[in-house]
């Protein structure tokens, strides 16, 4: 089976950022190494300013790597009770250095 494909931002600042007309071929093979379920107030804080140091990130930046076959593997960080969210690739960083959106499923 394949893996899911999203597009992913470099330093995104915005949730609108990563919602940008984008190549279908410019989208990168990922997973998700752990999901992170935020109260509605967080989350709404997070996606208006992805360039804030977040703990979560912080406590979870070691599950971010891009794996020997391509696969970026990350954190899914997303609202209670909803199944979208921002896949985040942190590259060290305690902030989304890359980042992608992923509607709902």
């Amino acid at each position: 089976m394949r893996e899911p494909t999203a597009y992913f931002v470099r330093l995104p600042r915005r949730l609108e950022d990563l919602r940008k007309p984008h190549f279908v071929s410019d989208e990168r093979p990922y997973a998700v190494n752990k999901t992170v379920a935020l109260a509605a107030i967080d989350y709404e804080n997070f996606v208006t300013d992805l360039r804030a140091d977040r703990r979560f990130i912080e406590e979870n930046a070691g599950l971010c790597r891009i794996g020997g076959s391509g696969v970026w593997h990350c954190i899914l960080a997303k609202q209670r009770n909803r199944t979208d969210g921002v896949l985040v690739m942190s590259g060290g960083e305690d902030f989304p250095l890359w980042a992608a959106y992923i509607g709902q499923t």
